[in-house]
């Protein structure tokens, strides 16, 4: 009866012992409660608890990554779109993490739903579309500040996709065309207007030039010449004759 007792009494010793014996790891923190009350947060490593009276929490410090499900929000240019997110977040404070908040997990991921459409609603879709690393740097502000309070830090919000509506795409695609054919008839007009002012340019230098328009014609023809065609159509300019009409009539004033 007695070695059964002693038997009986050394399990139990066993048992408690073990239940007094907590292992965390490096990225874990054990924060301790003491007949409801609060002691602190302890780890990584081995350390020991009152069993019965002592309560560990265990709260993991990694960097957690979260997926913010598609939220249906109306942007501030009444443009219906769909939008998900991820949010990334760390505890930088365990034991706020575990007495202000009851799930900090729910909590954050509530918080995020919440801001996302908060802030489409704010954004024209121009904006949401061409400007979202500053959206994100928004987000992350926001979700930040309202969760410091429970000890977890915000460092990153990226907004994913944006869902716009069939038609809306369309008109986005109908437009885009249009600048770009704006584009091109400016680009071309411009050209044109290069061109037009270079011409202007080379016709005035000819022109004070009259030896420079006889070499351009026989450049011209040397061009047209070496294509082999048969015949050929060639403008006789009046420059050519110019000076055999200015002395035929110098000779008949002075006769």
């Amino acid at each position: 009866m007695l070695l059964e007792l002693a038997i009986l009494i050394i399990f139990l010793l066993i048992i408690i012992l073990a239940s007094a014996i907590k292992i965390v790891r490096e990225y874990e923190r054990g924060v301790i409660f003491r007949l409801g009350r609060l002691v602190g947060a302890k780890g990584p490593g081995l350390f020991f608890i009152i069993p019965m009276f002592d309560k560990m929490v265990k709260v993991d410090l990694r960097e957690h990554v979260m997926d913010v499900p598609v939220q249906e929000a109306i942007t501030a240019d009444n443009v219906p779109v769909k939008v998900n997110a991820v949010v990334y977040f760390r505890v930088m404070n365990p034991e706020d993490a575990v007495v202000k908040i009851q799930n900090y997990m729910v909590a954050t991921s509530q918080m995020a739903q919440t801001t996302l459409r908060s802030i489409i609603g704010q954004v024209e879709l121009d904006e949401l579309l061409k400007e979202r690393e500053k959206i994100n740097q928004r987000l992350q502000t926001i979700l930040d500040e309202a969760t410091d309070a429970w000890g977890v830090k915000v460092t990153a919000v990226e907004i994913k996709d944006v869902e716009i509506p069939e038609g809306m795409q369309r008109a986005m695609a109908r437009a885009a065309e249009a600048e770009r054919e704006r584009r091109s008839r400016i680009i071309a007009a411009e050209g044109e207007l290069q061109a037009a002012e270079k011409l202007t340019k080379a016709a005035k230098i000819i022109a004070s030039e009259p030896a420079a328009l006889q070499l351009r014609t026989l450049q011209t023809l040397a061009e047209m010449s070496a294509e082999g065609t048969t015949k050929i159509f060639f403008p006789f300019p009046l420059e050519f004759i110019k000076p055999f009409l200015k002395e035929k009539e110098e000779k008949k004033a002075k006769s």
